[in-house]
């Protein structure tokens, strides 16, 4: 079982009590309008798929209900890190220095 940290509830808790959201930190473009069909389908469903540390959002669904972010490896499974939603993407190479 994943456990997870809710940086808003500052609590661990089994992955059940969260659902994924998808990546982190994606910019939706400023007009949409004026990419091409391909630029679209690229923006809505073409994500990164590291090997590695991997920026995701996460929701507390049963909790505070809140969004935020998350480092997680996807070759371990295991996240490194969570932090409250609007806050800096963290530096991922003193992420991997740290462990």
């Amino acid at each position: 079982m994943l456990l997870i940290h809710c940086p808003y509830c500052d609590e661990t808790l089994p992955e059940l009590e969260f659902a994924y959201a998808g990546e982190a930190h994606v910019d939706r473009p400023a007009d949409p309008s004026a990419l091409s069909d391909e630029e679209w389908r690229d923006f809505l469903f073409i994500r990164a798929n590291p090997k590695g540390p991997h920026f995701e959002r996460w929701r507390h669904v049963h909790g505070c209900a809140r969004f935020f972010n998350a480092v997680r490896d996807t070759v371990s499974d295991r996240f490194l890190m969570t932090y409250k939603a609007g806050e800096p993407r963290p530096d991922i190479s003193k992420l991997e220095e740290a462990q």
